[in-house]
């Protein structure tokens, strides 16, 4: 087990008790990108059948990544992937149904994992040489970007010890990112698809038009986010790709030029996944894509930042990966 030593709930009680039930051996607390890729080599090497992760989503990127690669380097089998939910957003615990760290929740999801839970067939996204759920440009991780600067103000006064979290996002949200909006002219963005045909499609999944060929311009305009994902969720459980499960060979792309108004009025339906509007809300399938912004916007992979960029190549994994599933019945033995 790999967990995140920076992350929210990971506290020295947290690690003891961990320690405790896994008898140490098996538990390694990552701090740096550094750690990561040497206790992937390690895993690889000690063939673990499955490799889990304690952190949010951002850690499970960079262990999956690094352990893949590791795996591949040395031409080894991949193990199933699992997560403890002790991050911040934790989108993919949403996905599998992981437990909450306080209380019972750690101790009832490894004694699942122990008893041989079930588990799932995953596609990631692949950009930058990163394998995660999810990645994008604009306003989804420009609060990203404001949401670690008011943590990092926070942390340095009486509220410090609700920092990380939901009350930083709100803070961020409120201070930093809605008057940003209404301020800043939209990006331009031009995506092209670079694979096999897209799809734009609309309510409950629907097709609209015909498919865009390779090569063909899937959006050019002006939109505030541009961002995709193969798992319906964001942090705290906010379906924002309600279609990233339509179809196991696609991931879902989106463009969004919904106004501060818009997305305050309907808030609850957006937040559900089912606010459906074609004029504000573009939706595709796509199995990989070239996106160009002008100006450069900020970027997050995982719901970690990674500065600006002006230019992203992203595709959906070729293979994909196993992940425990704590909503799957147990796998046969």
């Amino acid at each position: 087990m790999v967990v995140n030593g920076n992350a929210k709930s990971v506290t020295d009680d947290v690690i003891s008790t961990l320690d405790q039930i896994l008898l140490g051996g098996d538990l390694f607390v990552s701090r740096r990108i550094e750690d990561a890729r040497q206790i992937a080599e390690t895993l690889v090497e000690r063939g673990y059948g499955t490799v889990l992760t304690g952190g949010g989503d951002g850690t499970f990127t960079t262990v999956v990544t690094e352990v893949v690669h590791a795996a591949r380097r040395r031409e080894r089998k991949l193990p199933r992937f699992g997560l403890l939910k002790l991050g911040t957003g934790n989108a993919l615990a949403w996905v599998v149904g992981a437990s909450q760290a306080k209380g019972r929740g750690l101790s009832a999801d490894i004694q699942r994992l122990q008893n041989d839970a079930g588990s799932r067939e995953i596609r990631l996204v692949e950009v930058e040489g990163y394998l995660t759920p999810f990645a994008g440009l604009g306003a989804d991780a420009q609060v990203l970007a404001d949401y670690n600067l008011t943590k990092r103000r926070l942390s340095k006064t009486p509220l410090r010890a609700v920092a990380a979290g939901p009350v930083s996002y709100a803070v961020a949200a409120v201070t930093r990112s809605l008057p940003g909006y209404l301020l800043k002219k939209m990006p331009h963005f031009r995506v092209i698809n670079d694979g096999a045909p897209a799809y734009r499609v609309g309510e409950k999944g629907a097709i609209i038009g015909r498919g865009i060929e390779p090569g063909e311009t899937i959006f050019e305009g002006p939109a505030r986010l541009c961002a995709m994902s193969t798992i319906p969720y964001y942090g705290f459980g906010f379906r924002m790709f309600p279609f990233a499960d339509e179809r196991g060979d696609r991931m879902h792309l989106r463009l969004s030029t919904i106004s501060p108004t818009i997305f305050v009025r309907h808030f609850g339906a957006i937040w559900r996944g089912d606010f459906h509007r074609p004029d504000v809300l573009f939706d595709y399938l796509v199995e990989k894509v070239v996106i160009e912004s002008d100006p450069p916007m900020a970027f997050q992979i995982g719901g970690d930042a990674h500065g600006e960029r002006a230019r992203v190549a992203a595709r959906i994994t070729p293979e994909p990966i196993r992940l425990v599933d704590f909503y799957a019945p147990p796998s046969a033995s």
